[in-house]
């Protein structure tokens, strides 16, 4: 479907300075920050809402020195956050880039707060892993699903046409420069969309199985948990243009999504001194690590499947966390007084859950590091009432993609940019490195606000709106 057409330019049914493909936050915030620096803009969105892998997230955005932070009295600076993401990513990503989204995250959310009313608090009540500082934002309900229903009414109430249920097949090419979208609509009609610059915002291929079989072989087999639209056509046109991509292994993974229900578990459970455990109840790896290198370990057990075991106290955290509510109500938290009956409930053998408790709670108590490499130094016991969630691995998203610059600019293999083509979130090479062990906490919406908001306003420059480019 993503192929590439060359044209003079003529022919187009309807045209805009600024063609936004994909309608989650990232494409959003282009369209609202291209609108503002005066560009015409249209977003196309093959759903018939926009919602996009957004909606599935918790809707959490890192970002450091930001009046969020300051208001509930924490002390972070990026420096320190990018520092963070480089050595989680084992220094793979471009430091430059590291540091030009870093820089400019914590603006895109001040903004989306001061000039379009959305909420943003920090999370000040947990550490996620690998992060020096509490730096997580996130609305009231912790939760995607309202992130994309606020972005989409700010888009909305400031008159940005967002056209549904069409999706981009054709990228048009006029010599170098892209000049327009072909659209497919449900009913097979096609219409052809003519602009002056083109942000690709349409993510990753994490929901391309070919795609995903040849770049993260690993999981393969995994339950996908992000959308279904998530096809690589960015990675795809790109390459056919020449663009030069980097860390396509790149994702993010999740070892705690509840099965069978399907809904996200956050790692709250585990950062505040949970464990996870297999179908025999015994431990199988580091959970410390973090949630995206878990997918694998978790997959990697018979069936699938693991246990999240926590407590009352690690519940009333996480229960801030619409998700969570959401599994508690749909019968995905099993609860008990005693571990005999969380082993019931569980299914999995009495004594190895005993002993696997008791083992964790020697650890904790003697501060000590386990056989994983978890360290167990100053993490809380748990106590009854107990509670555990049979959960499984996914993939959530792809990290790697097309090179851009610090505008945003698609990059051709010989180092020179596009200069009406924009990439941003997924469709964009991350800050995550080559593997799942290079996700921080955060890293997907941080590149989605940050060169969502530079592609906006890089597409607007080279459409003619705005100061010259």
């Amino acid at each position: 479907m993503a192929e590439i057409e060359a044209v003079d330019g003529a022919g187009f049914e309807a045209g805009c300075d600024v063609l936004v493909i994909g309608a989650g936050a990232a494409g959003l915030i282009a369209a609202l920050k291209a609108q503002e620096a005066g560009a015409t803009v249209l977003v196309v969105e093959r759903d018939a809402v926009a919602r996009g892998s957004t909606a599935l997230s918790a809707g959490l955005v890192p970002a450091a020195e930001t009046r969020f932070q300051r208001e509930a009295g924490i002390a972070d600076s990026k420096a320190g956050f990018a520092a963070d993401i480089l050595a989680k990513a084992h220094g793979e990503p471009d430091p430059e880039a590291v540091a030009l989204v870093v820089d400019q995250v914590g603006g895109v959310l001040e903004w989306l707060a001061d000039r379009h009313g959305l909420p943003f608090s920090v999370i000040d009540n947990f550490t996620y892993p690998g992060h020096s500082a509490r730096r997580m934002h996130g609305l009231p309900s912790r939760s995607g699903a309202e992130l994309m229903d606020r972005l989409r009414t700010a888009a909305e109430a400031a008159g940005i046409d967002i056209v549904t249920e069409a999706t981009a097949t054709t990228l048009f090419a006029d010599g170098d420069r892209i000049v327009g979208a072909g659209l497919l609509r449900p009913d097979g009609a096609e219409d052809r969309i003519g602009c002056k610059a083109l942000v690709l915002a349409c993510n990753g291929y994490g929901g391309n199985p070919d795609l995903v079989a040849a770049h993260i072989p690993a999981l393969k087999d995994a339950l996908y948990f992000g959308h279904p639209g998530n096809r690589g056509d960015a990675l795809l046109w790109g390459e056919a243009l020449g663009a030069a991509t980097r860390h396509l292994s790149g994702h993010q993974g999740h070892g705690s999504v509840a099965h069978p229900h399907g809904i996200l578990i956050t790692w709250a459970t585990i950062t505040e001194g949970g464990i996870q455990v297999n179908r025999d109840g015994v431990r199988f790896a580091n959970e410390a690590r973090g949630y995206s290198e878990s997918a694998a370990a978790v997959i990697a057990e018979p069936d699938g499947i693991a246990f999240t075991i926590f407590d009352g106290r690690i519940a009333a955290i996480a229960r801030q966390f619409e998700d969570f509510r959401a599994a508690e109500t749909a019968g995905a938290v099993l609860t008990a007084d005693t571990i005999a009956g969380l082993a019931g409930r569980m299914h999995v053998p009495e004594a190895a859950l005993a002993a696997t408790l008791g083992e964790i709670a020697a650890l904790k108590t003697a501060g000590a590091t386990d056989r994983f490499g978890r360290d167990f130094a100053g993490v809380a016991q748990l106590a009854p009432p107990y509670a555990a969630v049979k959960v499984t691995g996914a993939l959530f998203h792809t990290q790697g993609g097309l090179v851009v610059d610090d505008r945003a600019r698609v990059m051709r293999r010989d180092g020179r940019p596009f200069e009406t083509l924009f990439a941003a979130g997924g469709a964009a090479c991350g800050v995550s490195g080559a593997d799942a062990g290079g996700y921080l906490s955060g890293n997907g919406l941080l590149t989605a606000f940050a060169y969502g908001a530079l592609a906006g306003l890089g597409a607007a420059r080279a459409a003619g709106a705005g100061a010259p480019a």
